[in-house]
């Protein structure tokens, strides 16, 4: 079956296997020393070379013979190389029946597992996808790459298999989908996408690749775009909602802005709170971040927060600029993101934030308030961001803000007149704060460096993504090779 999929992977006539002749054989003994094979079984470990959209990559699948895979995983970082990873099974992982071989027990090595992290350190692209039951180290192989996929018929991912389970936790009965398959791990961030079947993570592995470069010393890779920079973008003026507590598609305003079909949404199904992915501006890779306001009004949560974190640490990793679309309320509030941790989580994206390198531009299409929009919004120094008319900004948002504010002031006048004339004086309060948050107003003070017609936005940011890959990127490659900057992916 390896071979097979190996068929339907890579280009038509592009794979050389690495290691064809390893496997089981049988010999017969002859005259003297001489001896012939009479049977021979290959290696289910099926190691390799192909190019996936004419892009050389080095290829690992699974089986039993751990040599090939540690053998593949050097070349990779030798050759600077991207590796893929297809993962049905354990990937050479332990079994109790090694001990009655050996005729001893052993403390669990991981030979292949510091050439993985030497990889990532690197920034040499790691594809895995997950085509079968993926078993502790087949599980922690493809949780440690860049890039993940799981066949929606037929992927699942593990520690243990459901009989271990059963043993240690009494939880019987489990089918490898129960314990986890895509609606456990697409939905926790463990696996990034789901794809319908193979043939789809397929296509997902070969998309992904073609954003990325070979390695953290090299531009991502440009391509012609036949999108017009030009091409005005008049559907963004009446796309966000006049009446402020309505919502709207963000999706539609990232593929409005970047090249028609070059957008590659990373991370649908978890963390819903936020959007990440890839797409192109004029040709050139660049990363998305968005924050979603049909999904908890756009309040960022404790998954959201590590769904940006991730994506942060990816594009700095492979030297891809940022553009982000920023409506964001703040962190989410209430016992239920107290309980998940969400400002620890938010701290952490904030780190994130400032500690990775990649050039940013932000568009801030509506709100932004407390701690989360700050963060996202005062990265960098000098800050890149322009701001669309429908900008709204502060310290809290009004709703609860005038409450907390003037607390007293309206208990006051609560208890010396009634509540008719509290809510008098904080609709009075309420219309002096929202004539002062005229975003002009802001623009005036500097405070918003520029406020543009949202028509222009695909124009606007096309200019600095070709400034930055024509003149920033490349120092940054200078820095990157002498040690002065060091990604961090995990």
């Amino acid at each position: 079956w390896v071979r097979e999929r190996v068929n339907r992977l890579f280009d038509p006539g592009t794979f050389h296997e690495v290691g064809s002749v390893a496997g089981t054989v049988e010999w017969k003994r002859l005259a003297g020393i001489k001896e012939e094979p009479v049977a021979f079984t290959p290696s289910n470990n099926v190691q390799g070379f192909g190019a996936l959209r004419g892009r050389k990559v080095v290829f690992t699948a699974d089986g039993a013979l751990v040599e090939k895979t540690i053998y593949m995983e050097k070349m990779a970082i030798e050759l600077r190389l991207p590796i893929v990873k297809l993962v049905d099974g354990s990937s050479g992982g332990g079994s109790v029946t090694t001990i009655r071989t050996q005729g001893y027990s052993y403390i669990p090595p991981l030979p292949s597992f510091s050439q993985v992290a030497k990889q990532l350190e690197l920034g040499i692209p790691n594809l895995g996808a997950v085509l079968g039951p993926a078993i502790g180290l087949g599980a922690a192989r493809v949780v440690s790459c860049h890039f993940s996929v799981m066949a929606g018929d037929i992927g699942s991912l593990f520690n243990a298999g459901p009989k271990v389970v059963a043993g240690a936790t009494f939880e019987e009965g489990l089918s490898f989908t129960d314990l986890g398959g895509p609606g456990m791990h697409c939905t926790n961030g463990t696996i990034d996408n789901l794809a319908a079947d193979e043939e789809g993570c397929f296509e997902q592995l070969r998309t992904v690749l073609s954003y990325l470069p070979n390695h953290g010393l090299a531009l991502p890779p440009v391509i012609k775009s036949e999108d017009p920079v030009e091409r005005s973008c008049e559907s963004l003026r009446t796309i966000i909602p006049r009446r402020r507590t309505r919502m709207y598609n963000p999706r539609a305003i990232i593929e409005t802005v970047v090249d028609a079909g070059s957008w590659f949404e990373i991370g649908a199904l978890w963390g819903t709170t936020a959007i990440t992915g890839l797409a192109r501006l004029d040709g050139r890779p660049i990363g998305i971040i968005s924050l979603n306001c049909e999904v908890n009004a756009g309040a960022l949560d404790a998954l959201g927060s590590q769904k940006l974190t991730r994506h942060l640490k990816f594009l700095d990793t492979f030297n891809i600029p940022l553009v982000q679309f920023v409506d964001v309320p703040g962190y989410a509030i209430g016992t239920v993101a107290e309980r998940s941790a969400t400002m620890r989580h938010g701290v952490a994206l904030g780190t994130t934030y400032f500690s990775t390198t990649m050039p940013v531009f932000s568009v801030v299409t509506r709100r932004v308030y407390g701690v989360a929009g700050g963060l996202m919004l005062d990265c960098r120094d000098p800050r890149m961001r322009i701001a669309w008319p429908s900008g709204e900004w502060g310290s809290l948002p009004l709703e609860g803000g005038i409450e907390v504010g003037h607390a007293a002031e309206l208990k006051k006048i609560e208890k010396e007149k009634g509540e008719e004339a509290r809510e008098l004086r904080y609709k009075e309060l309420d219309e002096e704060y929202r004539r002062l948050m005229n975003p002009v107003r802001s623009a005036n003070a500097f405070a918003a460096e520029e406020i543009v017609d949202p028509a222009l936005t695909r124009r606007i940011t096309s200019a600095w993504v070709k400034h930055v890959y024509d003149e920033l990127l490349p120092l940054r490659l200078i820095d990157r090779a002498n040690g002065k900057i060091k990604p961090v992916f995990y």
